[in-house]
């Protein structure tokens, strides 16, 4: 399995991908990218089995790379991890298609939460 990882940050993306492994997901691949542009480029190349995006990143939004996937008929299981999670959004990501919204800061519950039944 690929898991696409997308933040602005590479601190904030070798961090996911660290809880990712302590919650017991080490075996998969992983992909990252810089920003929205960069995720949406790399669904298309890499065709991951999963993208967990930042909410605000630079040239594009985690939001607006849902979107813009939805739009291009990509079905990629997507979720968020950001420090976004008000009410608002989680609406607004469920509404873009997202299967879920993990808030910072998080555990490796979280994660194990969010993930059962998604990855494999």
């Amino acid at each position: 399995m690929k898991i696409l990882i997308a933040d602005d940050s590479r601190v904030m993306r070798q961090i996911v991908i660290r809880t990712l492994r302590q919650a017991g997901y080490d075996d998969h691949d992983i992909v990252e990218a810089e920003d929205g542009r960069d995720a949406y480029d790399k669904v298309q190349a890499e065709q991951p089995d999963l993208v967990l995006s930042d909410w605000n990143m630079p040239n594009m939004s985690g939001l607006e790379c849902l979107q813009a996937l939805r739009s291009s008929g990509s079905g990629v299981p997507f979720g968020f991890v950001t420090s976004e999670g008000s009410a608002e959004m989680r609406e607004k990501a469920a509404d873009a298609g997202a299967l879920f919204l993990i808030a910072k800061p998080f555990t490796e519950e979280t994660f194990r939460d969010a993930l059962d039944g998604v990855i494999v």
